[in-house]
């Protein structure tokens, strides 16, 4: 069976596992570690929609699991602001945080990133932008952004995945963890679904946004200390290049967060494809949510941009379940549309009628994700999530004219599943001793810069402990 035990065990092979794993490797060559991933190593992720135009099922999905996570497949954004991304500046200071982006960029230029950076060398533009979201009531997040690109992101990962692999890290890919064995309020192992058990000095759970539901189960089932996290759930919008060209070109992506008058809810504009496409991704038992990417080769850029608004909910008590209220939501409109993503035109959703493949047809804007079905979101969606969209898309009209056309599309639904909020001290110590909690799934970042730079941090909390080789 061979050594079962290690100095320190990843659970999840995502950035912000990556990231961990090569600084505990730089700093420590001869330490044990071991990465667990559910999803298949880099190479092996194919999506086969991409070629039958019609989700097959994989299980697990090639596209949200795997080495490099959901960022594997993103349009691969690295947010360089600490004001943007995550909760890392609450928990380790703001001008750490900084040092730790600015560390966790480093890398990913060290392995290919582009050295172009949005939203640094257009102070005159983006001050016009500014007084524009002023006027309208919108705070404009001034944030630098190095863009991957899908398919550079991919290499990108796959020469981090093959460094890691080359320093003697131990990956075990199609491999589900079911169990973190405590004993005394400590970490000691991992059992797997083919019953294999590992054991470990240092623990980290680094599931990613896939993950957070299990981890969420892993925490109730251990008494492991939460709080109810934020649900973000939404729509992706599509619309031509030109209604976006002024934003995109001097920031790339911008960030723009309203509260809305009727409500005062949070509604916030994320992750713009700039000449992208609109994605589906599927997790667990099939479930799809509309998502966006965008290439940087202009063999695979289109005529439109996309963006996702997502309006964030904070419930109090006796909800508990932000997780299972986000699916409840998708799951709604999987059922109406055939286990496919929904598309409205802005028009009819303001008048409050259903999309027709014939009014769909006939609109100047053509749709980039292919399979999306006409219908209705005001089916899916409380009213309220329903007026916060609108009241934000008439928002965004002050800026950049044109995002309220009858003819914008809306696509439903977008859930990001980073909702289970783990407890977590400076050093990323859940309640548990040796197990430590980070990224996306334990809602400690919402974004890849953040979740590499996490990873960081972590490990170096993870070498102020002393360690031996294992010698079983």
């Amino acid at each position: 069976m061979g050594c079962n035990k290690y100095d320190v065990i990843i659970v999840g092979a995502g950035p912000s596992g990556i990231f961990c794993a090569y600084e505990l490797i730089r700093q420590k060559p001869d330490m044990k570690i071991l990465m667990i991933e559910k999803g298949r190593s880099i190479e092996k992720r194919q999506c086969p929609k991409r070629k039958t135009n019609k989700c097959m099922g994989c299980q697990p999905c090639a596209i949200t699991t795997g080495f490099a996570g959901a960022g594997a497949f993103s349009d691969g954004k690295l947010s360089l602001s600490p004001d943007v991304g995550g909760n890392l500046p609450e928990i380790l200071g703001y001008e750490e945080t900084v040092k730790l982006l600015k560390e966790s960029d480093n890398v990913y230029l060290k392995f290919g990133a582009d050295t172009k950076v949005y939203g640094v060398d257009k102070e005159a533009e983006i001050r016009e932008i500014r007084r524009k979201a002023i006027m309208a009531n919108l705070k404009l997040v001034e944030c630098p952004i190095r863009h991957l690109g899908t398919e550079e992101g991919y290499k990108i990962y796959h020469r981090l995945q093959d460094f890691l692999l080359e320093q003697g890290i131990v990956m075990k890919f199609n491999t589900m963890v079911t169990d973190i064995e405590i004993t005394d309020n400590q970490a000691k192992a991992v059992v797997t679904e083919d019953g294999e058990r590992y054991e470990g000095t240092e623990f980290v759970a680094a599931v990613g946004r896939e993950g957070a539901d299990w981890f969420s189960h892993i925490c109730r089932d251990h008494g492991i200390e939460t709080n109810v996290g934020t649900v973000d759930i939404g729509v992706r919008v599509e619309v031509r290049d030109e209604v976006m060209d002024f934003l995109n070109k001097n920031l790339y992506e911008a960030k723009l967060v309203y509260h809305t008058p009727t409500f005062d809810d949070k509604v916030r504009t994320f992750c713009t494809n700039p000449s992208g496409e609109v994605a589906t991704e599927y997790y667990e038992n099939g479930l799809a949510v509309v998502n966006g990417h965008a290439y940087k080769s202009q063999e695979y850029k289109t005529n439109n941009t996309n963006f996702a608004l997502l309006v964030s909910k904070n419930f109090t008590k006796p909800f508990k379940t932000p997780i299972e209220y986000g699916k409840q939501i998708a799951q709604l409109s999987n059922m109406l549309c055939d286990g496919k993503i929904m598309v409205q035109t802005f028009g009819d959703f303001r008048r409050g009628r259903r999309t027709t493949e014939e009014r769909l047809c006939r609109n100047n804007l053509i749709p980039t994700l292919k399979d999306a079905v006409p219908g209705d979101l005001s089916l899916v969606f409380p009213h309220r999530i329903m007026v916060d969209i609108a009241e934000m898309i008439d928002a965004l009209d002050k800026v950049t004219p044109g995002i309220a056309s009858d003819e914008t599309l809306l696509y439903g639904v977008e859930v990001k599943f980073y909702s289970n909020k783990v407890v977590v001290d400076r050093e990323f110590q859940t309640s548990i001793k040796g197990l430590r909690a980070v990224g996306d799934g334990a809602s400690v970042t919402r974004g890849l810069q953040q979740a590499s730079a996490n990873g960081i941090s972590v490990a170096r909390s993870i070498l102020g402990t002393t360690f031996g080789t294992c010698s079983f």
